[in-house]
């Protein structure tokens, strides 16, 4: 039986703001390991388990300044070493964010409506000794378990008392047919051109015969992404490089017991999309997939594109 658990709007200090190749919010693998971590742990007290998890972005704010058209992150140098000197250190970028996450749970809860509370009171103390992306959890509003939402009216009566918020969806399918495209224009494309079509700012030069000189007058213009919507690039797991190593053969490992594994970061898709946009839970539910040496984080692959200029908005109904 399939239960619905919100935790409604986490504040969370000193998160790490930096994912691999990308900055400003934490991979998606940090809220998946939140997830796991939470899930092991009610397993062994309530015998549930958490197959999926959808993440709500209400506030954020990176530390970092400007500098001139760049972004520099506000970092401290501590402690000092024996002689008071500052160490050299990695650079790691930091953030405070507010956040609501929606857990999918696999399992049965005992005692109607007053065991959910009990539960749910349970899973409020937990979250308080947890980290979230390497950040502290200052405070959850609340924590409720409710049955998992089947008719849209009820997803949307949901999903509009966390608004203002906007959930990350999963649109690396976007990706693939954008790579597929460029193929069949430029046969030497490779995917990392696809990815970076929607990861960077582009701009051409316009001339009135369409065909640019150098010294020409121009006016310029920025380039559409390769599809609409507020898309993003996103780490979405990793992917093994090396065979799984016995556990202490690997100097300088974590531990000596666990098996070993070197990996790298792979990349995806995302969307950052309105909560009174969304009509099903499914949409933005992300969970843990293995396939072919990739430890991957994948959402619904089915998402569709929503009509702007004709969606009717109902902010009325509670």
């Amino acid at each position: 039986m399939s239960h619905l658990i919100t935790l409604r709007r986490l504040r969370v200090e000193n998160a790490n703001a930096i994912a691999g190749f990308t900055w400003g919010f934490p991979a998606i693998t940090h809220f998946l390991g939140f997830m796991h971590a939470l899930s092991r742990r009610l397993q062994k007290s309530h015998g549930l388990s958490l197959k999926g998890c959808g993440v709500i972005c209400h506030q954020q704010q990176i530390h970092a300044h400007s500098s001139g058209y760049d972004h520099v992150f506000a970092l401290t140098r501590n402690p000092l070493t024996k002689e008071a000197k500052t160490a050299s250190f990695n650079e790691e970028g930091r953030m405070h964010l507010t956040v609501s996450l929606l857990l999918q749970c696999e399992g049965s809860i005992e005692g109607g409506e007053q065991g959910a509370a009990a539960l749910a009171q349970h899973i409020d103390n937990l979250c308080q000794t947890q980290r979230l992306a390497g950040g502290m959890i200052r405070d959850v509003e609340r924590v409720s378990v409710t049955g998992w939402p089947e008719e849209e009216q009820t997803t949307r009566k949901i999903l509009r008392r966390l608004l203002p918020g906007f959930a990350l969806l999963d649109r690396s399918s976007l990706l693939a047919e954008h790579f597929a495209r460029l193929q069949q224009e430029n046969p030497q494309a490779e995917m990392l051109d696809a990815w970076l079509d929607f990861a960077s700012l582009k701009m051409r030069a316009v001339t009135e015969d369409g065909n640019p000189q150098p010294g020409d007058k121009a006016r310029w213009e920025y380039l559409p992404k390769p599809a609409g919507g507020f898309l993003v690039p996103l780490m979405t797991g990793y992917r093994a490089i090396s065979p799984v190593l016995e556990p202490g053969q690997v100097a300088n490992s974590r531990d000596n017991e666990t098996p070993f594994c070197f990996a790298e970061a792979v990349y995806g898709v995302g969307e950052w999309r309105s909560l009174h946009r969304l009509t099903r839970l499914e949409e933005m539910m992300w969970c843990h997939r293995y396939e072919n040496d990739h430890y991957l984080c994948r959402g619904n692959s089915e998402i569709k594109q929503p009509i702007y200029e004709v969606f009717e908005d109902e902010f009325n109904d509670d």
